[in-house]
């Protein structure tokens, strides 16, 4: 199984390559903003073809480059409903603040071929299988992919994409629109405690962890599983 995974230019966003081996089908997940010289790169360098794109919400440093990189290949994007209309109009997803920043000086398009993701749904696509854990909170359409990870680099029994509902030591901010911090608890508490302490988070930004490191040290993780709730200062990280 080979995974790749580097960040954006902007927001520090990672976009990940995943495929069962080298010159195979490949899934690109989340091609944020400046992703496309280093993502062909990746794509020569193991000899893979692009077979659909996987988005773990809608905010546009994980969604910027989603329709030059379908469009010049003629494939799907993926996305929940509760996030579908960001793809339309992405200042949705955004606070006051970011809109004026990005105003009008960002070119973004849509895809032209977009299907919705399904909670509890396995998708087979690449020659892989993902399930897709709807996961509201940092967005109304966050979701988990999740898949084997045998053969992976970490020899896992399960790989869970993660996006902007879990990284290492944080979770995702929840006060941009569509955000809601009891959605963040009820996922974390739902979709998050309940995976295996050996299961390999490849989070939307940051460092690589595993869902028994976050267990035992991230305060939001340790505070649902004491007490259903969470005490620490509201998170800020993602867009």
């Amino acid at each position: 199984m080979l995974v790749a995974g580097f960040p954006a230019d902007a927001f520090g966003s990672n976009c990940y390559v995943v495929a069962p081996a080298p010159g195979e089908q490949c899934l690109i997940v989340d091609p944020g903003i400046g992703v496309l010289d280093r993502l062909d790169a990746v794509l020569a360098e193991h000899r893979l073809h692009p077979a659909a794109v996987l988005l773990t919400h809608g905010h546009l440093d994980h969604t910027f480059s989603v329709a030059p990189v379908c469009g010049a290949r003629g494939i799907t994007a993926y996305i929940h409903p509760g996030d579908r209309e960001m793809l339309a109009d992405p200042a949705k997803g955004l606070s006051a603040d970011l809109t004026a920043l990005f105003g009008g000086r960002l070119p973004y398009t849509e895809p032209e071929d977009v299907a919705e993701l399904v909670d509890g749904a396995t998708l087979t696509l690449a020659g892989l299988e993902i399930t897709v854990d709807h996961a509201p909170g940092h967005t109304g359409g966050s979701v988990l992919f999740r898949m084997p990870g045998a053969g992976s680099p970490w020899e896992a029994d399960e790989i869970c994409l993660s996006g902007d509902v879990l990284f290492a030591g944080s979770i995702g901010r929840t006060d941009l629109p569509g955000g809601s911090m009891r959605d963040m608890l009820a996922s974390l508490r739902g979709k998050i405690l309940p995976l295996a302490d050996d299961t390999v988070v490849l989070p939307g930004h940051g460092p690589t962890t595993t869902i028994g490191r976050e267990r035992a040290t991230n305060p939001y993780l340790i505070e649902v599983a004491e007490s259903g709730d969470a005490s620490p200062a509201v998170p800020t990280r993602g867009l």
